[in-house]
């Protein structure tokens, strides 16, 4: 399950230390990988930079989440023991003799040259998205004036994904720690609600909703809050290796309500695998995650259904065209997550499908904050 076996890659990393010269490599590595999307953005006039450097960013940070889904689920979570680099290096090719005699040393652990490459690439990404959100707020103080909104979101934002960082970093020297794992997932979820809000309040992207959601503010609320919950339980499964504790459909293991250990199952502050006492975890635990995984999903698709179906009445009786009708893209989310879930379980968690879930889950964060935000447009 991605442990450390017989403290191989914990003596290969022992004392190593993080070296400036290494620190400098991987800023500019981040740097060159901002670059790109930096250059679209300063096509344009001073007008739309920051509109599009919203946007860029927001993507970029969808693109995160769904790599970093890829990261855990292909178990190249630890195919660079050590942070911020591999085995001190900057690349993993630079580090290759390392890697491979960990390969060598263990053969079906954590390290090999692919997980490596994928760990690498998944850091880069984070960086580059860090420097992007280090430009936002640059640009949101610059052009304060002009731009006729507070700076402090921005500089917000700029604090938010610093604290994602750390918890980058925890989730390798801590092991992939179940709880440092799933809540690395949830800031990255708010990294990602809070540009979709900055983008939704831009006026051009709600002009053709105001009003028309007025009255489902507490209800988006309530409806976020339940996601969230849904996201956190399907990040535990996750980081928990739980996702075929249940490997029927619609029941689990052929019982409605199959014997379960909450206790042992939700007990936060353990290593992966083990339980406080550093026992095994039984599989009583991980049917305890999956089942509450899966009821927690029904409730959401019930209750999102409903506001979906709410804002789409809503939003046509107020002539919103087809392509701005938020309760439209909410219900196709919605569908598209529950049959990928489906999908997980029917087809035996295969990594594609399990990766769409993971996107179709960071789309439905987007899709309800930018409901929230039309629910208070003026």
């Amino acid at each position: 399950m991605g442990e450390i076996d017989g403290g191989i890659e914990d003596a290969a990393v022992d004392g190593m230390e993080i070296s400036p010269g290494l620190i400098v490599k991987l800023l500019l590595l981040g740097a060159v990988v901002a670059a790109v999307p930096l250059s679209f953005v300063w096509v344009k006039g001073d007008a739309v930079r920051y509109r599009k450097l919203v946007w860029v960013t927001l993507f970029l940070t969808f693109d995160l989440i769904v790599f970093g889904a890829f990261t855990r689920l292909t178990d190249s979570g630890l195919g660079c023991p050590d942070w911020p680099g591999c085995y001190g290096k900057a690349d993993p090719l630079t580090a290759a003799k390392e890697i491979r005699a960990a390969e060598a040393l263990n053969p079906h652990g954590p390290v090999t040259m692919t997980k490596a490459t994928i760990e690498m690439i998944h850091r880069y990404l984070a960086m580059a998205v860090g420097a992007l959100i280090l430009a936002l707020a640059a640009m949101a103080w610059v052009k304060r004036r002009e731009l006729r909104a507070s700076p402090w979101p921005a500089t917000l934002l700029f604090v938010l994904v610093c604290i994602q960082g750390a918890f980058g970093a925890w989730t390798v020297t801590l092991r992939l720690m179940p709880i440092i794992v799933t809540i690395h997932l949830l800031l990255g979820m708010t990294l990602l609600g809070a540009l979709a809000w900055l983008a939704a309040r831009e006026r051009y992207f709600i002009t053709h909703a105001v009003g028309a959601l007025a009255g489902l503010h507490g209800a988006t609320i309530l409806g976020l809050v339940l996601l969230t919950a849904q996201i956190a339980l399907g990040g535990w499964v996750s980081t928990n290796y739980a996702a075929l504790a249940c490997p029927d459909l619609p029941l689990c293991q052929a019982q409605v309500v199959p014997p379960m250990d909450f206790k042992e199952g939700f007990s936060l502050w353990r290593d992966l695998g083990r339980t406080n006492g550093g026992a095994l975890l039984q599989a009583s635990a991980l049917t305890a995650m999956h089942w509450s995984h899966r009821l927690g999903a029904l409730i959401v698709f019930l209750y999102l259904g409903w506001l979906g179906s709410k804002a789409l009445t809503l939003e046509r009786l107020h002539g919103v065209v087809p392509q701005h009708n938020i309760g439209r893209w909410l219900l196709w989310a919605l569908t598209a997550q529950i049959v990928l879930g489906l999908g997980v379980v029917q087809f035996g968690h295969p990594i594609a499908i399990a990766t769409l879930h993971n996107a179709c889950a960071a789309l439905l964060v987007g899709v309800m904050v930018v409901m929230l935000s039309r629910t208070r447009a003026k």
